[in-house]
């Protein structure tokens, strides 16, 4: 009798859901978040024959990638804001729904122009899952039992990760398919999240008022929109000290205060800014910040280093870059268990930063003739870091606020990774061009070579295999150095992540879930009583 008296405890977690019910349902929120990561990772070792087949430059390049962290980041904090309002359910698979609608019209795209507009509808959909799958997550389960399944949630990001280039180089490189199978192959994966979702997933009704800030929303996103259109064509198109310059900054500037005076002044904001004043959340979403730049870059431009500096084809591009990510998975599977197991979690945000930082540090050391050895345990830190670190400033922040701003502030931690992913993707982008463009051109006059379509900066991006000797060398350090100076430029940033980590106060991680939570709210409990010490330390709106 004492055995089977002691088995619910043993079984069940917080919200009365068994260890089996919740990885039912999470079955289906892996398979939606590795459709989200499939959207950016498929196309990564594929975008240089993408673009040569379209006839798209550097900046598209650049492009094709931040149109989704544009429209992912603008899209993100509406998608929390409603999932405090709505079914979460709903929302996940409307979501879906879109990212399938993007995908299928991005095959079919005839010019680079209608290719990015797809993208950006991809990013609008993967902006709800990435969103979505850590609030409904939130909801299953309590935050000191989260860390085991977010364990799972950092591995299928790895795997997302992995199998993307791979599957995109594979896909390229077999002439039967071609790269517009790129957008189409992750399709079934999201229509089977779909039907998985709508068998497993059994959240309680949500019963608030929707009030949805629409003008918030519409300024907040057209702010951060001008600023990442700026930071993408600055620097190409026209210069960072221009008058160019002054106008979208400007309008992006103007818009964000008018975000901020009416979000401060709204019942029901889209980014609530007085989670803000509480410490965790402000230094959590600095440090998501700059660590998004780290997480983004690294994926993108490793695999453009390959492909150009080494000679390597998309799929062998996607291979070398395994050390970096089995390093993310590992390091996310294994701390995630730590956590859940010993409740301590700050040590681990620590260590995981630092470890990013010297990553990246090594990584600005690279050129085209450094021993694969050294660049796969380089890689290997990074991704240890990456690992160590991302799922657990989520946490950080889900156990500090009230259960009726947990959608709001998981999608905030979200908006601010993925600015930093979309700002670090087009500035460093920018920085590769324009380093690109002066190595190849003062390579080539040294040769005596004209330089007119081969620095990457004009019409296409070089097919390194189609070029003279000579040539193919000069392109090929050029490219790695642009590389190795992204790094030398992301390092200080990861650095500042790891300060402003030093600085959060680790908290006792709750015992109870959101549904818990909201449940015990309906039954006339205060927000206060509810959620205890950590409530009184977000102040009441003003």
């Amino acid at each position: 009798m004492t055995v089977a008296a002691a088995r619910p405890p043993a079984v069940r977690n917080s919200s009365g859901m068994t260890h089996r019910q919740v990885l039912e349902s999470m079955t289906g929120l892996m398979l939606s978040m590795f459709v989200a990561m499939l959207s950016s990772t498929v196309v990564s070792n594929a975008l240089p024959r993408i673009l040569h087949d379209l006839h798209g430059g550097e900046s598209a390049y650049t492009w094709v990638v931040t149109a989704t962290l544009l429209t992912t980041t603008a899209s993100t904090p509406l998608w929390g804001k409603l999932a405090d309002l709505i079914s979460k359910k709903l929302l996940m698979q409307l979501a879906i729904i879109v990212y399938i609608a993007g995908s299928v019209v991005a095959g079919l795209s005839p010019s680079v122009g209608m290719l990015i507009g797809c993208r950006a509808v991809q990013g609008i959909g993967a902006g709800g899952i990435l969103a979505m799958t850590q609030v409904i997550m939130a909801a299953m389960v309590s935050p000191r039992e989260r860390g085991r399944y977010s364990g799972y949630l950092g591995a299928t990001f790895a795997v997302a990760t992995i199998a993307g280039p791979l599957i995109g180089g594979v896909i390229v490189d077999t002439s039967w398919l071609g790269w517009r199978w790129c957008f189409y192959v992750g399709v079934p994966f999201a229509a089977a999240a779909l039907v998985v979702l709508q068998r497993t997933l059994h959240l309680p009704p949500v019963r608030r008022e929707v009030r949805v800030d629409y003008l918030g929303a519409a300024l907040l996103t057209g702010g951060v929109s001008v600023v990442l259109v700026w930071v993408s064509l600055a620097g190409q198109q026209f210069g960072w000290a221009s008058v160019s310059t002054a106008v979208y900054v400007g309008i992006g500037v103007l818009l964000l205060a008018l975000a901020v005076v009416v979000e401060l002044r709204t019942v029901e904001p889209i980014v609530p800014l007085r989670l803000f004043r509480q410490r965790t959340v402000a230094l959590a979403t600095g440090a998501g910040l700059l660590i998004g730049v780290a997480m983004y870059g690294a994926t993108i431009f490793l695999s453009q280093y390959f492909q150009i500096s080494r000679a390597q084809s998309p799929t062998a591009s996607g291979l070398r870059t395994m050390p970096m990510i089995l390093g993310l998975a590992v390091a996310s599977l294994v701390v995630g268990r730590l956590v859940s197991s010993t409740g301590r979690w700050k040590r681990y945000l620590v260590i995981g930063a630092a470890l990013a930082t010297v990553g990246f540090a090594l990584l600005a050391t690279i050129d085209a003739h450094t021993s694969f050895g050294l660049i796969s345990i380089y890689m290997a830190l990074l991704g240890i870091g990456l690992g160590m670190s991302m799922q657990n400033l989520v946490l950080s922040v889900q156990n500090s606020v009230p259960v009726t701003e947990l959608g709001a502030a998981t999608a905030t931690v979200a908006f601010f990774r993925s600015l930093g992913g979309a700002v670090g993707v087009s500035a460093l982008g920018a920085i590769l061009s324009s380093r690109v463009t002066h190595e190849v051109t003062a390579g080539l006059a040294r040769l005596g070579v004209p330089s007119a379509g081969i620095s990457g900066s004009g019409s296409s991006i070089p097919d390194v295999r189609t070029l003279p000797h000579a040539v193919a060398g000069v392109v090929e350090a050029a490219y790695a150095s642009g590389v190795a100076r992204l790094f030398l430029v992301g390092a200080p940033l990861l650095a500042l992540a790891l300060v402003a980590i030093l600085f959060i106060k680790e908290v006792p991680l709750r015992e109870q879930s959101g549904t818990e939570l909201s449940a015990e709210l309906e039954r006339g409990g205060a927000a206060g009583e509810v959620s205890g010490a950590v409530v009184e330390h977000v102040p009441a709106a003003q």
